[in-house]
């Protein structure tokens, strides 16, 4: 059984269809990488993972278990979408640290919040935070940055920024790690630290899926590669079918002009 199921994902915002009918599975431990021109509905379906939007059509389970279901007609209420968005961990493109605290704390701040809506006695508060605290900890010297604890993110360069929103992502232990271009706000200097950080985190088999335009670290990481165009999966594959061997003309011309522009 995979660990994630997307069954028929249809979005539309007004009369623009955004995701045409997006099916695909995904197994615990692999790095599926996402590629395809801007405007394919790339991001969308990972907002649509992550339940920043809502698909108007199909499903989404994870191990086995469906936690959306648009034929059910039912609005989810608030406490259902952060329980869904527990199983999922999403990087943005920007960063999107919180300025006014400290890395430590950017780290800490959704495991606390979490911690607070439990039932626990205040010992065991104490307890849970003390482990919040060591799991940030430990995430910050996976990332490289157990030095930065104390600092701001106005102190920090984008590679470094990045990295702590990894961590961040990370302190809720999600099934899935998504990141959306994760290095499309960096210098290109800056990319290779956080690229690093990724393929680290594979070696330590976390399930991924990377929406990026780094066609090198898609081929070289990924167990997967899907192609996207014009709202629907044009091609699927591993690494080679893919770069190698590309059966569809769309896919082969983005490739084409990949190379190019580099």
């Amino acid at each position: 059984m995979s660990l994630l199921e997307v069954s028929n994902i249809r979005k539309s915002f007004g009369k623009t269809e955004v995701l045409r009918g997006i099916d695909f599975s995904l197994e615990k431990g692999d790095v599926l990488s996402i590629i395809g021109s801007s405007g394919s509905g790339k991001t969308t379906l990972l907002r649509c993972l992550n339940f920043l939007e809502t698909p108007d059509t199909g499903t989404i389970s994870i191990n086995g278990k469906t936690i959306f279901d648009a034929s059910l007609h039912k609005k989810l209420k608030e406490t259902e979408i952060r329980s869904n968005r527990l199983h999922f961990g999403l990087v943005f493109q920007s960063f999107n640290l919180f300025p006014q605290y400290n890395v430590l704390d950017n780290i800490t701040l959704a495991p606390k919040m979490r911690l607070n809506e439990m039932n626990y006695s205040k010992e065991e508060k104490k307890e849970h935070l003390q482990g919040i605290i060591k799991t940030a900890q430990q995430l910050l010297d996976k990332v490289g940055l157990t030095e930065k604890a104390a600092s701001y993110p106005c102190e920090l360069s984008g590679g470094q920024q990045q990295r702590v929103a990894i961590a961040r992502a990370l302190a809720l232990s999600p099934d899935i790690l998504c990141f959306d271009e994760p290095t499309s706000a960096l210098d290109p200097e800056l990319t290779g630290e956080v690229l690093r950080v990724i393929r680290d985190l594979k070696s330590s088999d976390c399930t991924m899926i990377v929406v990026t335009h780094e066609m090198e670290f898609a081929k070289n990481v990924s167990d997967k590669v899907i192609f996207m165009a014009n709202g629907i999966i044009e091609e699927e594959g591993n690494p080679y079918d893919i770069f190698e061997a590309p059966k569809s003309p769309l896919t082969r011309a983005f490739l084409n002009k990949s190379v190019e522009s580099f």
